[in-house]
């Protein structure tokens, strides 16, 4: 009985053998599914007289976009520039105001695709820094709200409208007030709320005086709008 077992593990084996052979013959001999270049390239051959060995050898039908192509397209959609419009809108009392000139320095955080950034800048502020999770060529770039990459008073405005969305608010608060100069401001909007919940926001400013809080319409939202005056940070 031993024996009988003896010669069928002894076949097994061989059978494997032949398996894992004719296995690396495959490997060796098929076709890489990596693109390569059939000819030299100074080579004079006619490439579509060459029978094709993978569809890696075919002209690929679809074209490499750009960044700057993917901008171009989504800036032109009438969803952009009716955001951009109402981000314009938004901002045009700030330099009524006299809060916001074309040389101020401004940062929105969590700024998303940018829109507030093109606003802006459309508007003639020149020097404007866009700051998110995720960067957005040539408007917005990566960086952490709740550690911003940026030196102590640097900024004469900060925006944003994303601070109900910050896992830790007094952090993200507290890094927009470090990075605005003393007498700047902070600009919040947040979905339309009343005084208690103005209240509670205006808490979270631990270096800035209260200016005002209004009910805005932006990019068709509802909001309420709050302005902090940034102060000294005391020491």
């Amino acid at each position: 009985m031993e024996r009988h077992i003896q010669v069928f593990l002894n076949r097994l084996s061989y059978v494997s053998i032949a398996i894992a052979t004719l296995t690396l013959l495959f490997l060796f001999l098929r076709t890489p599914q990596t693109c390569v270049q059939l000819t030299p390239p100074n080579s004079s051959a006619k490439t579509h007289l060459i029978f094709p060995r993978s569809s890696c050898d075919y002209p690929s039908p679809r074209q490499i976009v750009t960044i700057e192509k993917k901008n171009k397209r989504l800036w032109s959609t009438h969803s952009w520039q009716s955001k951009v419009s109402s981000f314009i809108h938004f901002f045009q009392p700030f330099r009524d105001l006299g809060l916001l000139h074309n040389d101020s320095r401004v940062i929105c955080i969590s700024a998303g695709a940018g829109h507030e950034v093109m606003g802006l800048a459309q508007m003639g502020v020149v020097d404007v820094t866009g700051t998110e999770l995720v960067d957005s060529p040539p408007l917005v770039n990566r960086a952490d709200p709740h550690n911003l990459p940026f030196f102590d008073n640097v900024f004469d405005l900060a925006f944003s409208a994303h601070l109900a969305e910050a896992l830790f608010r007094s952090r993200f608060v507290a890094e927009m007030e470090r990075t605005v100069r003393p007498g700047g401001v902070v600009v919040i909007v947040v979905e339309e709320c009343g005084d208690g919940e103005v209240g509670e926001i205006v808490g979270l400013f631990k270096n800035s005086s209260f200016v005002n809080a209004n009910n805005v319409t932006l990019t068709g939202l509802r909001m309420t709008r709050i302005i902090m005056r940034t102060q000294k940070i005391s020491s």
